[in-house]
């Protein structure tokens, strides 16, 4: 049997290499590696012996996704690249093995009618339902991500110039226009809600403790709002950022201001909502057409 102790270890020095010399995110080391452990349990031959077939059969003997087996795919061609560089083989067994064929991931978008049924089910009778409305809001009307909506402090909101400052992935800063709708849903929240545990602290939305309200709460507060607004789709709070970009193209907005606005590094990660745009015309299209 392979040794185990001498692939921990040389798996350990490629996570090294990933981390420091490819600078790859945490999520996505991690992912590698647990393909690559996978694999290497599976599959009883030294890294130095794996061939092109051992790949191809371990890749047939999984009950993987389309898309995980693409990233497992991904992870042993960097792996045995990483050897060809160290010296410790001269080829790439994974190189010749084809990628399955993905369709494009269009995610789950919201109507304008949807987005406001759902503002419309919180009940405004107390601060944390204010609370929850003027987060919903800023999840739409801003387009920001769950992480970035929890962290919005006070200060980061200019109500007179109409413009939140946003701290995006990699402690990116951005501004985003903040309409009037969201505006005097925190304002309402903002008179009602009660002070912070910290006096020093200026985070805006909190929870019961008067703490930062987690990722956790807010994923659970949109799942009951939409099944109180009898919407059955399958969302989260990243629903109402992908619903903004959606409808924002759709009123012809140019697709690098939504770029901007979403904090995108590429042009690319924004097409998909012209794709989604698309989608979305097609099937009224169809929906209406005589031969339906």
């Amino acid at each position: 049997m392979a040794s185990a102790t001498a692939h921990s270890r040389l798996l350990a020095d490629y996570a090294y290499y990933l981390k420091v010399e490819r600078a790859m995110s945490p999520n996505t080391v991690a992912a590698y590696m647990s393909d690559l452990q996978e694999f290497f349990l599976a599959c009883d031959v030294p890294p130095k012996d794996v061939s092109r077939e051992d790949i191809i059969s371990f890749l047939a003997g999984r009950a993987f996704s389309t898309r995980s087996q693409a990233r497992c795919l991904s992870a042993l061609r960097s792996f045995f690249s990483w050897l060809q560089l160290d010296g410790e083989r001269k080829d790439n067994p994974a190189e010749n093995v084809e990628f399955p064929k993905i369709g494009r991931y269009l995610p789950s978008v919201l109507s304008v009618e949807e987005v406001d049924a759902i503002m419309q089910s919180v009940d405004l009778s107390s601060w944390r339902g204010l609370r929850d409305r003027a987060l919903l809001e800023v999840l739409y009307g801003c387009g920001l991500r769950v992480s970035e909506a929890v962290g919005l402090r006070w200060r980061d909101i200019f109500e007179n110039d109409a413009f939140v400052r946003v701290v995006g992935k990699g402690d990116k800063q951005r501004l985003v226009p903040i309409g009037d709708e969201a505006l005097a849903a925190l304002a309402a929240y903002r008179s009602a809600c009660p002070a912070p545990d910290d006096d020093t602290d200026d985070t805006v939305f909190l929870n019961k403790d008067g703490r930062h309200l987690s990722r956790t709460s807010v994923f659970n507060m949109v799942k009951r709002q939409a099944i109180l607004a009898g919407i059955h789709k399958e969302i989260s709070p990243h629903t109402f950022r992908h619903s903004f970009a959606t409808h924002m193209i759709e009123n012809g907005a140019d697709l690098r201001v939504v770029q901007e606005m979403l904090g995108h590094e590429s042009i690319l990660t924004t097409e998909i909502y012209t794709h989604i745009e698309s989608s979305t015309w097609q099937k009224s299209i169809l929906s209406h057409h005589p031969d339906h």
